[in-house]
């Protein structure tokens, strides 16, 4: 399983930019997730989580980097699956896109995300996103996080 954090700097006021990343409504409408799928065998685990972003999320833009491997429990079966996260800075916002009537999106900051976001992972993958950005960056991001 393949997830994308979708991310993009928002201007606030004259001179800060502020990191905001993008969740989307689980398939039944419980909960708030990242877009996530699995891929097929003739593409990249990169090519499946952008291709699967633009499914769900509806935006498009550029994998940066792998954030790293996780576990996590499934939710049918009594097993364990891995799962890598990848950072996705968002280039356009789509008006249309393949699951547009079933999931819902949202922009938020990395503290409202933390909020919604139901698994330990989803938050330590956050953490990972943020520790990536540019310091000057970070420091604001951080800042924000204590309010």
């Amino acid at each position: 399983m393949n997830r994308c954090i979708p991310y993009r700097y928002r201007r606030k006021g004259t001179q800060k930019k502020e990191l905001e990343v993008l969740v989307i409504s689980a398939q039944n409408g419980n909960g708030m997730q990242f877009p996530k799928g699995g891929w097929e065998s003739d593409e990249s685990m990169e090519q499946a989580a952008l291709r699967e972003t633009i499914e769900e999320a509806g935006v498009v833009g550029n994998i940066e980097s792998r954030l790293g491997k996780w576990f996590y429990k499934s939710k049918r079966q009594n097993a364990v699956h891995e799962g890598y996260m990848f950072s996705l800075l968002v280039k356009k916002q789509l008006e249309n896109w393949p699951e547009k009537n079933i999931r819902k999106r949202r922009w938020m900051t990395v503290a409202e995300a933390k909020q919604v976001c139901p698994h330990t992972w989803m938050k330590e993958a956050l953490d990972v996103l943020v520790s990536r950005q540019p310091e000057r960056e970070r420091r604001v991001i951080q800042c924000q996080s204590l309010h």
